[in-house]
């Protein structure tokens, strides 16, 4: 039985390498190919994948919250990320959005071809390091609003901007921002920022 593949990811070089490398498989063939996010959802209803692969980084919307919707609409689809960036707070993150796999874009095409069979057969995959390393990290210790304002700060704006942003006065946001930098051990808001996103938190 053929496996139908959906492939998400923002960069069309890797996309079609990676459509290339799995329709080497026997048993399995891409079906549909989208560059953003925000196009999964109607590419599955379309083309009735098996198994989606992918990106955390997209434009659009992000693979995580991607994942989330296509659960909710589709949850017969099984989900692999496929991530260059390995961070313990995305793994955590994608399974609670309802991922099935997680793996790191390293992975070799036997390793990842390997990874989709087990997806769709029923069981769950993980990339063994990382889901040592979300263990050791634990969960984010930022609240939902916290999240949102050093989310905010990312594009390195005022606290006025993020206020704007994130429809907050100037005050809540210090607030907010100081007990990220306090929760996160960070020594000022851009270092926040940076261990934030270095954790997968974001």
């Amino acid at each position: 039985m053929t496996i139908r593949l959906l492939l998400a990811d923002d960069q069309a070089l890797v996309r079609g390498a990676l459509a290339t490398l799995l329709e080497l498989e026997p048993d399995m063939t891409v079906v549909a190919e989208v560059g953003r996010g925000d196009e999964v959802v109607a590419a599955a209803r379309e083309t009735n994948p098996d198994v989606a692969l992918l990106d955390v980084e997209m434009p659009g919307m992000d693979g995580i919250e991607a994942t989330r919707e296509l659960h909710a609409a589709l949850p017969d689809v099984k989900v692999v990320i496929v991530t260059t960036f390995g961070r313990p707070g995305f793994l955590r993150r994608a399974l609670v959005a309802g991922a099935n796999g997680f793996v790191v874009k390293d992975t070799p095409a036997r390793q990842l071809a390997d990874a989709v069979r087990r997806v769709n057969s029923g069981l769950r995959v993980v990339d063994p390091t990382l889901a040592a390393d979300s263990l050791a990290v634990g969960e984010s210790p930022l609240t939902a609003r916290e999240t949102e304002v050093i989310r905010a700060a990312r594009a390195g704006g005022s606290v006025s901007d993020i206020a704007g942003a994130v429809f907050l006065s100037e005050g809540t946001v210090r607030n907010h921002l100081s007990a990220v930098i306090g929760k996160t051990g960070a020594r000022n808001r851009a270092d926040a920022v940076r261990i934030a996103e270095e954790n997968g938190w974001l």
